[in-house]
């Protein structure tokens, strides 16, 4: 009866019997006692189970196994081994149930040590060769990670049956060794043994653990072939490998035969269908799980969260949170970790830190979480506060931690902190890691120091597509488009294939010094690759031509795909405002409303830029003002900076000067630079200087200024002031930045100075100056010297003039003879009016287009007209 009542838990009952046996007046003889002891552990009341032990008056090793047997099976693996500590000191003799019992107590408990006195123990009195005691200690040393010694004792066992066997293959899934729990069932020559349905779903386990779809499938055939597959206990380890295979489709299939699924079963298709990417399929099993009137447990509702967070849906991951406080689960580790992460990835900040804060136990995941939310501009300085905090709580930062803060230090630029927390790297080993590493390399890259990128990259242990895409992503973004060339071709000698944002980033590094060549074989090789219609390598793509003077394949580009995003219409836009086409970039803005895209910030620049470069001025302002209240854009200080080129283009100083007033933004360098130079253009000696007055105190060390302000007096003959300026940059150790303009013959750049000497074909480019001199002289050239900003002779200045580095350029471009029909001339200054004006009239007298980039623009010359219409 005891036994019945122990089987069905069910106390009450028990007790009443134990209370007859008490008003019976008779002493229950040692197997009654037994009886008691089970019966109240297995109901769970070990204090009753202690004290009827207490009672009796001879303890036989029988009565304490029960005892002890009792506390193991409720997790109290310590007190079972204090109570045979106990029994020994009262000299009572173990027996091979005993020490089976206590080794399972050494397993809940993880005492080793322990555990390996019971296994002296054992040999001692011979029972070593014990099933029971076998797959005890093999147990034992599987859970404590000592596969040697599992094995050795299964090795020393004379006699293997199911329950050794299955202990050790289910070792070997515990510690993840698939490939063993494999080797062993093909050892297995016991056919029942070999087929019974928990062997069965062991095997499944470790296949889980390695992924190996195939012998998993090989296993479920077995399973159908013997009948096991109708088992609910051999389903829930198909569905597992299933999941943990990666084909949700096949656990699926699998778990719509099962009757009555547990909660772990439900978890792991929900976590499948997640890990797959169909997160809304996950979302709809779990309400189905609910209606079933499943329980779910914490591994359930963090994968719901985790599905909210990769679908953006706050609303739902809110009811998942709100399902999550229902149950008393919302400050399991498990689900805050994931609540967290889910509210700072989805910008809802201040729930997230409610929860952080509410959380009785942090670890290093809940920091992480809490750390995901602050990689932009605005808030990345929140995220170094709390990583300092994180750091001051003691806890030790991760690889993910590291990422994270690298993130945050990479969006403010913060050099400095950067480098205290790569030091937090090095003292955590982790700095050979390639995320890490990776994460290391685009910090320095970000803050421009290109030397230290090189040495960490240098040290990788592996270098994946993603370390390489991050250092050249910092050479192109640094300028340095040889290096981002050289490297991408490094990369791919070494078998690394680049991904789409390679690709974007090679192409970006080939816009930088228009290098044409290089652009056009990434263009093929993205084409090769099945990558071209990529958004990333479509934008770069379309800069790229654009930049690189060749806005008609830009354009051919842009119109032979579908535009579905705001970067490219930006891209196209930006590239029409560059090379003077105003009128097809303010077409495609519109055509970009029309089609319903939101323009933003990139876009007005591009706008701005076009009206300034197209002198229209109402135009101009219309959309500068349009972008608060019509779109809701704040303007930032470049769009300031270019609506004040709008006005200084058209000479508008006193709508300059009113909107400097008002601006809602203090006017920095670029607002007084863009003043200076308008005051260049058109003689404004006064608003000049006092432009010129306020950057020497922002910025002192830049060179263009200087000579802004000493073109301007220059203009006006006012050698003395000029004189002045000169000696104030000298004194002050500042240099003028050389003209300088360079061409591309024969995939080789070939670069000239203004006056340059050096080139070994010299001679040949001034015979070809005085052959275009006459020519262009018959056309109706007369050359400016008012361009020529020095105190000299006419005669001077006319020589000075024909020695300018573009001029020498487009003379070695001619006695090359480029093929193409268009010649590139790239210049790193203002191209000079008259330097304009005669290309100008070259570009009439030849049967070629001639292309000038200078700082602010491409110059198409065709026929003896520009495409800036003589107004840049």
């Amino acid at each position: 009866m005891l036994r019945d009542c122990a089987a069905g838990m069910r106390l009450n009952e028990g007790k009443m019997i134990h209370g007859c046996i008490i008003r019976s007046g008779s002493e229950p003889d040692l197997h009654l006692w037994v009886s008691l002891i089970n019966f109240y552990a297995k109901c769970g009341n070990l204090d009753f189970s202690r004290n009827v032990f207490e009672l009796m008056s001879m303890k036989d090793v029988v009565s304490w196994t029960a005892l002890i047997s009792g506390f193991v099976a409720q997790g109290h693996g310590i007190e079972s081994i204090e109570l045979f500590c106990q029994m020994r000191r009262e000299d009572v003799r173990p027996n091979e149930f005993t020490l089976a019992t206590v080794l399972k107590g050494c397993s809940v408990s993880l005492d080793l040590n322990f555990g390996k006195q019971i296994h002296a123990e054992a040999v001692k009195i011979g029972v070593l060769s014990d099933a029971y005691i076998g797959s005890s200690l093999i147990d034992l040393y599987s859970k404590s990670g000592e596969m040697e010694y599992a094995d050795g004792v299964f090795c020393m066992m004379p006699e293997k049956n199911n329950i050794v066997w299955n202990a050790l293959l289910n070792g070997y899934a515990q510690v993840g060794n698939g490939k063993a729990v494999l080797r062993l069932f093909n050892e297995m020559e016991d056919p029942e043994m070999r087929l019974s349905n928990y062997t069965l779903s062991i095997v499944l386990k470790g296949i889980a653990s390695f992924c190996a779809f195939t012998a998993g499938q090989g296993v479920h055939s077995i399973a159908i072939k013997v009948g096991g597959e109708t088992d609910d206990f051999v389903r829930c380890s198909l569905v597992n490998m299933y999941s943990k295979c990666g084909v949700a489709n096949y656990a699926l299939k699998v778990f719509k035969m099962m009757e009555n699924p547990d909660i772990v079963t439900w978890s792991s298709i929900i976590c499948a269908l997640d890990q797959e990417g169909l997160k809304e399929e996950a979302a709809k099993l779990f309400h189905r799980m609910m209606r079933s009137g499943m329980r779910p447990n914490e591994f359930t509702l963090s994968t719901l969260v985790s599905a909210a967070t990769d679908l953006g849906d706050l609303r739902y991951g809110q009811s998942v949170h709100a399902c999550a406080h229902k149950f008393g689960l919302e400050f399991d580790h498990l689900v805050s970790n994931a609540l967290i992460a889910m509210y700072m990835k989805l910008g809802s900040i201040y729930d997230g830190y409610r929860i952080f804060n509410k959380m009785t136990n942090w670890d290093v995941i809940s920091w992480n979480a809490l750390l995901s939310a602050f990689h932009d501009d605005e808030t990345s300085d929140r995220g170094t506060r709390i990583f300092q905090q994180m750091l001051t709580d003691g806890f030790t930062p991760n690889m993910y931690t590291f990422i994270s803060i690298l993130r945050s230090c990479s969006s403010l630029a913060n050099i400095e902190f950067g480098k205290q927390v790569h030091s937090h790297i090095i003292k955590n080993k982790f700095v050979r890691d390639g995320y890490v590493g990776t994460a290391l390399i685009d910090m320095y890259a970000k803050c421009g120091c290109m030397e230290d990128v090189e040495a960490i990259f240098s040290r990788l242990d592996e270098k994946d597509v993603f370390a390489w895409t991050v250092i050249i992503s910092g050479y192109s973004q640094t300028n340095q488009g040889e290096k981002a060339a050289r490297l991408f071709n490094l990369m791919r000698r070494e078998g690394v294939i680049p991904n789409e944002f390679t690709l974007a980033s090679s192409l970006r590094g080939c816009s930088a010094i228009a290098s044409l060549e290089n652009g056009r074989q990434l263009h093929s090789l993205a084409i090769k690759a099945g990558q071209s219609t990529d958004m990333f390598v479509s934008s770069a793509l379309i800069d790229m031509y654009a930049k690189c003077g060749y806005i008609d394949d830009a354009e051919a580009l842009f119109n032979g795909m579908q535009p579905n995003d705001t970067v490219l219409w930006n891209t196209i836009i930006c590239g029409y405002s560059q090379h003077g086409e105003g009128d097809k970039a303010l077409k495609a803005f519109r055509q970009m409303i029309n089609e319903g895209f939101l323009p933003d910030g990139v876009t007005f620049l591009g706008i701005l830029s076009a009206c300034s470069h197209m002198g229209l001025v109402e135009e101009g302002n219309k959309h500068f003002y349009s972008m608060s209240e019509s779109y809701g854009i704040t303007p930032s200080i470049e769009h300031y900076a270019c609506l004040v080129d709008v006005l200084g283009r058209a000479g508008k100083f006193d709508e300059i000067e009113r909107l400097i007033e008002n601006m809602e933004l203090t006017p920095n360098a670029l607002i007084w630079e863009n003043v200076l130079g308008a005051c260049k253009v058109h003689g404004n000696v006064e608003l000049g200087e006092r432009a010129a007055e306020k950057l020497f105190q922002i910025d002192p060390e830049t060179d263009s200024n200087y000579i802004l302000l000493s073109n301007i007096y220059a203009s006006k003959g006012r050698w003395n002031d000029v004189s002045k300026v000169r000696k104030s940059m000298s004194s002050k150790g500042i240099k003028k930045e050389p003209g300088c303009s360079w061409v591309e013959i024969d995939a080789q750049i070939h670069v000239f100075l203004s006056q340059d000497s050096s080139h070994p074909r010299l001679l040949d480019i001034h015979r070809k100056m005085e052959e275009l001199r006459e020519t262009v002289s018959e056309v109706g050239y007369i050359p400016n010297t008012k361009y020529v900003p020095h105190n000299v002779t006419e005669k001077e200045k006319r020589e000075n003039l024909f020695n300018h580095s573009e001029r020498l350029a487009l003379g070695f471009a001619l006695i090359s003879k480029v093929n193409g029909g268009r010649i590139r001339i790239f210049k790193n200054l203002r191209i000079c009016g008259d330097c304009h004006e005669f290309i100008k009239c070259v570009s009439s007298t030849v049967d070629q287009e001639i292309v000038v980039r200078d700082a602010s623009r491409f110059h198409h010359f065709r026929n003896g007209i520009c495409s800036c219409k003589d107004y840049w």
